[in-house]
């Protein structure tokens, strides 16, 4: 697999000399500096790519080309939404770039309920603990939600002692920059125009949204890849429509195409237990356009279920498992004579280690944690191949 790295621009605290010093062959990037809606311009495309091609690595994948809330809700403004994406696509196309990643998450982006939790090692990790979440919705978000929760997460919620200004700002946090100066009563507002939209809505404006967009993408021999729910659960009553095989199963049905995929994301999908992973890898790999590698530590096999973020070689998935079908995914393609018989990959995620804390770095993409974990994959990867 082509082994990439996750950056965030140029106001990342790493940077691009010291990823390239990881070894990495690729970055992973977007142009973060602008609101989902506007229309990507070439001439920043290429002034970024630009600016990782001096640094001696190649622009892999766009993450993420964000999709709007009007497409989601298929309120109004969807069909000029739609365009405007469309119309990214192709300045993207333009510029050499081939695999774009998005998500159709309502509202939030990945939830959590710690950024920063302590492990006994001392490093630090990404948490989300259901008792915690749970006490947010129902005594700071003050929905009634009781019948979302088991009877006991509901008792533990009711008495748990919260920091609930911490945990205000941890939950609101979502995608790293995206949800600056929200607060309850805007986060109450965007909630309110979900009102009436259930799972099946959400799958039939996703189904529009991938009618209109993946035949420009096959026409331009482009790959778009779809990134799971996290965690994989409907949150505030919000439904989630990728979050299990079924799902991404009537994703490829909705718009058939070579163009129509998966990103492969194993900490988001491995925080269910009921989620076959390697087999996933192996039914749908002809449609994984990209991958993201991390582990996380179940607490339970219920769903929902609090977990952590773990090494990438620790927690409940079986890492070792889907690199072996990922490559053997690889091999397949090879031998198909495919164009992108290489599949992408980075090193989801990391737990901050060592002085990462003097890093202000973006939650979730510590610079030693990450490069752990890239070399616990690096050489899992090498060690199978």
């Amino acid at each position: 697999m082509r082994q990439t790295w996750r950056w965030f621009g140029p106001s990342d605290a790493i940077p691009l000399s010291y990823i390239r010093q990881a070894g990495v062959e690729g970055i992973v990037t977007a142009l973060y500096d602008l609101p989902p809606g506007r229309v990507w311009p070439l001439d920043s495309i290429l002034a970024r790519k630009a600016q990782i091609e001096a640094a001696g690595m190649t622009w892999d994948v766009v993450e993420s080309l964000p999709v709007t809330e009007s497409i989601r809700t298929g309120d109004a403004g969807a069909a000029r939404d739609i365009d405007t994406w469309i119309e990214s696509l192709r300045a993207c196309h333009a510029a050499g770039l081939r695999v774009i990643c998005y998500n159709f998450m309502p509202v939030l982006d990945w939830t959590r309920t710690n950024l920063m939790w302590e492990r006994p090692d001392g490093a630090r990790a990404l948490r989300f603990d259901l008792v915690d979440f749970a006490a947010f919705d129902l005594r700071v978000l003050g929905r009634d939600a009781e019948a979302d929760y088991t009877p006991e997460v509901v008792a533990a919620a009711r008495t748990r002692d919260i920091d609930e200004a911490a945990l205000t700002a941890t939950i609101l946090a979502g995608l790293p920059g995206t949800m600056e100066g929200w607060t309850i009563d805007t986060f109450r507002d965007r909630l309110a125009a979900y009102a009436d939209i259930d799972a099946d809505t959400l799958r039939a404006n996703l189904a529009t949204f991938l009618r209109a967009v993946v035949p420009v993408a096959e026409e331009l021999g482009m790959r778009l890849c779809a990134h799971p729910d996290d965690p994989p659960w409907p949150l505030f009553g919000l439904p989630r429509i990728l979050s299990t095989e079924e799902d991404y199963a009537a994703l490829l049905t909705a718009a058939p195409s070579p163009a129509n995929g998966v990103t492969f994301c194993t900490g988001s999908l491995g925080a269910r237990g009921d989620v076959d992973l390697p087999g996933m890898a192996t039914r749908m790999g002809p449609h994984i356009h990209f991958a993201h590698l991390r582990n996380v530590r179940r607490e339970a096999e219920t769903v929902p279920t609090s977990f952590f973020e773990d090494a990438h070689l620790g927690g409940s998935t079986d890492m070792i498992a889907c690199i072996r079908a990922l490559l053997a995914e690889q091999g397949r393609r090879m031998a198909a004579g495919r164009d992108d018989a290489q599949i992408p990959m980075r090193p989801d995620h990391g737990q901050m280690i060592m002085d990462d804390h003097t890093r202000d770095t973006a939650p979730g993409y510590p610079a030693i944690g990450r490069l752990r974990g890239l070399s616990e994959l690096r050489g899992a990867m090498a060690a199978l191949q």
